[in-house]
């Protein structure tokens, strides 16, 4: 299942990333070919970018491909390494409860807002603080949950890599 709704949300990162280009170059090639243009273009590829980002960020934290900074980390016994990891992961929940609070505070005033050319409902584009939130939410639970337990390997507790290939733990 989990490897399931991974490739989901892929598939869902490679159709924005194909309409938001699609988009942006036939309303190029319309504009200097034959001077026009589609109008919910522009609006249509700003809020597929915002979508590719936040599901995005998504991807990162399931695959640990954010940024980080392992100098001090790495040099650290497993106590000390499981400590950092532990408290870097209650940061990410509390960022995520502050996501979900704000996006639940505004939630009255985007859902009243319109996109000027396509009339689209702002909560579509602002609303993705609810996904973002809940679902990297439930993924640093879930670490948090394996940390708990002691199912964490060594290399595990660094979570940065430096080069392309897959954590150590990492589905493919």
């Amino acid at each position: 299942m989990d490897r399931w709704l991974a490739r989901a949300v892929e598939g869902v990162l490679a159709f924005l990333m194909l309409g938001m280009v699609l988009m942006v170059f036939g309303n190029v090639v319309l504009r200097y070919a034959f001077n026009s243009g589609i109008l919910f273009s522009e609006e249509m590829s700003r809020v597929f970018f915002v979508w590719m980002t936040f599901v995005g960020a998504i991807v990162a934290v399931r695959e640990g491909t954010h940024l980080g900074m392992d100098n001090v980390v790495q040099r650290l016994p497993r106590a000390g390494k499981v400590l950092c990891l532990a408290a870097s992961q209650l940061l990410v929940l509390a960022c995520c409860a502050i996501l979900f609070w704000g996006t639940w505070r505004q939630h009255e005033v985007n859902a009243s807002m319109r996109a000027p050319v396509t009339g689209l409902s702002l909560i579509w584009v602002f609303g993705l603080g609810y996904v973002c939130s809940v679902a990297i939410g439930g993924l640093t639970l879930a670490s948090l949950w394996r940390l708990a337990r002691g199912q964490m390997a060594e290399a595990e507790l660094v979570q940065v890599r430096e080069t392309d290939e897959p954590a150590v733990g990492a589905s493919a």
